[in-house]
């Protein structure tokens, strides 16, 4: 059986459903799938009334393209949407799945297709799961024009996608649904009697419709299957409060320990912290926190942020991260995540400076500049005769030998003797430190004579 044989998503090309006697098998998230462009709800911004992609579809042309966004905003639907549009034929199978093999095998029927004068959209369900190998091996068909790529993804195309192919298709962002969206489509699926639930004749309200709205985060796939839920376990057809908590698993959060959504909360934190907002900051923890996050992973970045942002504007905050650290490893969750929640409040509110920080890029900067130079003779232990005969540690003052144990010997090379690389800020502790260099400076002036021979 040619590939091109299985209609897509239950239906014929004409959009008619095609497995009527199953469609009470299949779950309401499928049944419930829009079957023309103006029944798709969101994504407004991409394929709105006047906007490019829409009057591209209108004209009856489509370019290979990525669709990425969170799950349950409707990337396979509008695939299929946009193929139907432009009365293309319209495949589909799963990076999960398939391999090289299937990949040539849809190619080769495409090739076919495009000279009896069919057009193919090829869709690719997680296309970041293929490997580059993979990925690579559509290039030549989507170049002749053989097929038109139509890639979906969660993750970032920027990094699971290889540049060739980037390059040769057009990234479209979806967004989350709004909860009015949501609703919408709850609503919807209460009312069909053919796809729907309409035939159940169920009640909901306002607040038990928005509540499931709320608690899906914008995943329509999510909201759909939890009023499905709520619909089987409904007492003469009311779905209320009760009903819904017995239906609801845990509150649904985008994220991805080691996708994109990690990496963009763990730098809202960090830089929440940073502009010391402390709401901001307990906020972004609490999300990664509910979504599962390694307590101790948080417990280390929070300790980084203590050093690079705070630093010795409050050399406390090193030792509360340090101990934060200790707790979260010896209490756990939930009694642990007080600890890392008190720790993001008080690396928020404390002064910040990153004048260590800045420091140390400028040491690395020197010394990846210029030669490495030699430690000088007087800062050299002379363990042994011969060193002592050579000059080590010949002229070394010893500072607490001195009043106030401050001496003007310099301990940097000669090549860097005016070098200064640490400049205190004038927030927190740091503006003391910054009187007591001034304070050296001026002691070590006044212990160097006057006569520069003597």
């Amino acid at each position: 059986m040619s590939l091109f044989d299985l209609a897509p998503l239950g239906r014929d090309s004409d959009g008619k459903n095609n497995v009527p006697a199953a469609a009470g098998d299949r779950p309401l998230a499928d049944r419930m799938r829009p079957r023309t462009l103006d029944e798709y709800l969101g994504q407004e911004h991409l394929i709105g009334p006047g906007t490019a992609l829409r009057r591209q579809l209108e004209s009856g042309h489509l370019s290979s393209l990525i669709l990425w966004g969170p799950p349950g905003v409707g990337k396979t639907t509008l695939a299929a949407l946009m193929a139907k549009a432009v009365r293309a034929d319209f495949v589909s199978f799963s990076a999960v799945l398939s391999g090289v093999k299937e990949i040539k095998a849809v190619m080769a029927d495409s090739e076919k297709a495009r000279r009896m004068g069919h057009r193919t959209v090829l869709f690719i369900d997680e296309i970041h799961r293929f490997n580059k190998a993979q990925q690579d091996a559509f290039l030549p068909y989507v170049e002749r024009g053989d097929v038109t790529l139509i890639g979906a993804t969660t993750e970032n195309p920027s990094f699971e996608v290889v540049s060739a192919l980037l390059s040769r298709t057009r990234v479209y962002a979806l967004l989350a649904l709004e909860p009015d969206q949501i609703v919408t489509l709850l609503r919807r699926a209460l009312a069909d009697r053919e796809r729907g639930l309409g035939a159940m004749k169920l009640t909901a309200g306002d607040d038990e419709l928005m509540q499931i709205a709320v608690d899906s985060n914008g995943d329509a796939r999510s909201a759909l299957n939890t009023l499905e839920l709520a619909a089987g376990i409904a007492h003469d057809g009311a779905i209320t409060r009760e009903v819904l908590a017995n239906a609801m698993q845990r509150k649904s959060l985008l994220y991805d320990k080691s996708g994109e959504e990690h990496f963009n909360i763990i730098s809202a934190l960090h830089k929440s912290v940073r502009s010391s907002d402390a709401d901001a900051a307990l906020y972004w923890l609490g999300r990664m926190l509910e979504s599962g996050e390694d307590r101790l992973y948080l417990a280390r970045r929070l300790v980084r942020m203590a050093i690079e942002d705070i630093g010795l504007a409050d050399p406390r905050a090193i030792e509360q991260a340090q101990a934060c650290m200790q707790t979260v490893h010896f209490l756990g969750p939930p009694e642990g995540d007080l600890a890392l929640g008190q720790l993001a409040v008080y690396l928020a509110l404390a002064p910040k400076s990153d004048s260590t920080y800045r420091a140390m890029n400028r040491v690395r900067e020197v010394i990846a500049a210029s030669v490495a130079q030699p430690v000088p003779m007087h800062l050299r232990n002379a363990p042994t005769r011969l060193m002592k005969e050579m000059g080590y540690a010949k002229g070394y003052d010893h500072a607490h030998n001195n009043p106030d144990a401050v001496t003007e010997m310099s301990c940097l090379p000669d090549a860097l003797a005016d070098a200064r690389f640490f400049e205190p800020s004038d927030r927190g502790y740091e503006q003391k430190l910054r009187e007591r260099m001034e304070w050296l400076k001026n002691a070590r002036t006044a212990r160097r004579p006057a006569d520069p021979s003597a």
